[in-house]
């Protein structure tokens, strides 16, 4: 299959939608800025064959797709203890809510959502300098060196007080063993990884070769773990609107409200697709479309 035709003919056919629906980000002040008009995409195969067109190298604010990332450094430092603190069932509700982990006891529905990755950024604080391992994994994940964006992460800090509640919340609870600031630094510094669609496409390669590092060959994940994100992907990695993607787009895929969208079609290839304008449930409005547009040329599909 020649996929860098396919990619150009998905971004012709999308660009005359560019700016005509759909918000950005604005709570995060820094992502307010981010122009709507941009829309990029890129892949690279199992094999390493890469092809990418539109805005595919602009880097942007990767936000909640750093889930994906932290939560497979989390499983390799813990496996299956991971899971005692927090559990793998879509929430249903908005990405921050807080209703559900009241009613829950402190227990994030799946490592996803705002609250799971709080949890899941406790425990990496646990174990190391979780900042600069984050950066180095994903560096040596795309083979490029990946920085934080200061301004967005501080942007978040300023602005965050639903996450600071959140992670307050489950301190209440106990499922919080560190300091609720240092947890929060975290946080939003993962959140604000800063990448492009090439680069995205390649660092999940991983999840497409059974756990295999894109570049090296080297394990990253048992081919049981990278099943298992996969599978919290399709199930929990869209926000409430995993069904939608589901039946629309039947990939296993992360979103983040950068406008990223990341998707996996097991043994075959990873993806990322990118465009600024979301729509209500905070993942990309036209990068929705993008990916559906690629699973009806191709064919690809989990089903």
């Amino acid at each position: 299959m020649q996929f860098q035709p396919l990619l150009e003919d998905i971004i012709a056919t999308l660009r005359p939608e560019l700016g005509r629906a759909g918000e950005v980000a604005s709570y995060i002040p820094a992502l307010a800025r981010v122009p709507a008009e941009r829309l990029g995409i890129a892949l690279r195969t199992c094999d390493g064959e890469e092809a990418h067109a539109g805005d595919s190298t602009t880097p942007f604010s990767i936000q909640s797709i750093s889930k994906l990332f932290t939560l497979t450094l989390a499983m390799r430092e813990q496996g299956e203890a991971l899971w005692e603190r927090i559990g793998r069932e879509p929430s249903g509700n908005p990405f921050n809510s807080l209703v559900q982990l009241e009613a829950e006891m402190g227990k994030p529905r799946n490592p996803f959502i705002n609250a799971g990755a709080l949890a899941v950024a406790d425990r990496l604080v646990s174990r190391f300098d979780a900042k600069a391992q984050i950066l180095a994994f994903v560096s040596s994940l795309c083979g490029e060196a990946v920085q934080f964006d200061e301004e967005v992460a501080a942007s978040e800090a300023a602005t965050g007080y639903r996450n600071a509640a959140l992670a307050n919340f489950m301190k209440s609870f106990g499922r919080i063993d560190n300091d609720v600031a240092s947890v929060l630094d975290c946080y939003f510094h993962q959140c604000a990884l800063r990448m492009n669609c090439l680069q995205l496409a390649r660092a999940a390669g991983y999840l497409c070769r059974d756990g295999a590092h894109p570049l090296t060959g080297a394990p990253i994940l048992t081919e049981r773990q990278a099943r298992r994100v996969n599978a919290l992907m399709l199930t929990c990695g869209t926000y409430d609107a995993a069904g939608e993607f589901a039946y629309r787009i039947g990939l296993p895929c992360k979103s983040g409200v950068g406008g990223g969208i990341v998707a996996v079609v097991p043994d075959r290839l990873s993806l990322c697709v990118w465009s600024p304008a979301l729509e209500p449930s905070g993942n990309s409005l036209l990068g929705i479309k993008a990916l559906e547009l690629f699973a009806a040329k191709t064919g690809l599909s989990i089903f």
